[in-house]
């Protein structure tokens, strides 16, 4: 007799079933499907995602050997690898896609108010993206040089609660700095970059918008000084200047003044030089703006390292962006959920603790608390901790 919900069912909760079924109507996602909905295909995907399976027999046999408690975790329709890798195949991505960016928004409100690293009034962006190396027999699609394979996956992350706000899959040949032509951005905000995205015409279509940038400068700056500004030597900063660029093409791309600011890093023993159309900040604060743009990469390597972007259970274009689509969603849930259930400790052993209990039906905070009792204060110091309470 089921006397709980499974915590598969619980974290399935954290979503609006109105919203999903809205994105699947937009895309006529369950035209003539009779018996595998958009939802059963989620749930399988999801189920894949939390538990780490290998490939769609793994799923498809990890799924069944349970088959008396599918109903109670949501699946109304028979799992069968071969019509989930017919959904994953045909069923649009964007259904995926536009359910993510509901979630986006559902995470962005609950974190709003969460304490950040600097104290800006602005909402500070880093724009980053991450590559994937694929097979190029199997994916000859996603061309990226003469024996390799990859797609990228493009991403702008709130610094506040590390929530991803705008991801773009493309193949591993599209540039990052392109992505600057799509990005959305409100005004006053911050966007920090590395020397990658130095596109002096797509910098000045930021500043007009008006939003700010901070990005790291190429060694091969070429610009006149106007003036310099005292610094304070002590907390690394080495200089403080404002800036017009020189060279002819570089200066009708970006006509105005920029700031320059060199800082010294003690920690590495690098010296670095920054680009920003903010000159109302302290020069330290320019720094330490960049200096949270890791925090876009630990995302890159937690998501990498815990959810399957690696492995794919399809090879073409629809089905590796749903299944990225649907690994973002699920990351996105288990934020949601460790802050709605005023979860503890890091979103990595809440995903440990979630993954060997899938199955049980007990409240998910208390199987999570239950666990982090048994747990000793030793934790690896390479775990990457994303949510550290």
């Amino acid at each position: 007799m089921n006397t709980g919900k499974t915590v598969f069912a619980q974290l399935m909760e954290h979503f609006s079933r109105y919203e999903f079924d809205k994105c699947v109507e937009r895309y006529k996602g369950n035209h003539r499907v009779h018996s595998f909905s958009c939802l059963d295909q989620f749930h399988c995907m999801a189920f894949a995602q939390l538990t780490g399976r290998e490939s769609l027999r793994d799923i498809e046999t990890c799924l069944n050997s349970h088959k008396e408690k599918l109903y109670h975790m949501g699946f109304r329709g028979a799992v069968s690898r071969s019509t989930l890798a017919d959904a994953n195949e045909q069923r649009d991505f964007r259904i995926y896609q536009d359910f993510a960016h509901g979630l986006i928004a559902t995470a962005r409100k609950l974190y709003q108010g969460d304490p950040f690293a600097l104290e800006l009034k602005n909402t500070v962006y880093a724009l980053d993206s991450t590559t994937i190396d694929l097979c190029l027999s199997l994916f000859p699609w996603a061309h990226f040089r003469k024996t390799k394979a990859a797609v990228k996956m493009h991403t702008l992350l709130d610094l506040r609660g590390s929530i991803p706000t705008f991801i773009c899959v493309t193949t591993g040949k599209v540039h990052d700095v392109n992505l600057l032509d799509a990005v959305p951005l409100e005004s006053d905000s911050i966007v920090t970059m590395d020397r990658a995205y130095v596109d002096y015409q797509r910098l000045y279509a930021v500043h007009r918008i008006p939003a700010y940038f901070v990005v790291r400068g190429k060694r091969n700056l070429r610009y006149r000084r106007i003036s310099s500004r005292p610094v304070d030597k002590s907390s690394g900063v080495r200089a403080d200047q404002t800036i017009t660029l020189i060279v002819k093409k570089s200066r009708q791309a970006y006509p105005e003044t920029l700031r320059r600011v060199t800082y010294f890093d003690a920690e590495t023993n690098k010296r670095f030089v920054f680009l920003t159309n903010h000159f109302g900040i302290p020069a330290k604060a320019v720094a330490d703006i960049y200096r949270q743009r890791w925090l876009v990469e630990l995302f890159f390597r937690w998501i990498k390292q815990h959810l399957r972007i690696k492995a794919f259970y399809g090879t073409s274009p629809n089905a590796v962006k749903t299944q990225i689509w649907i690994a973002i969603s699920i990351y996105l849930l288990v934020v949601i959920a460790k802050k709605q259930l005023n979860l503890p400790d890091s979103l990595h052993t809440i995903l440990q603790i979630l993954e060997t209990n899938i199955f049980e039906k007990r409240p998910i905070l208390q199987i999570v608390s239950d666990a982090l009792k048994q747990e000793t204060d030793d934790h690896s110091s390479n775990q990457l901790n994303l949510f550290e309470s």
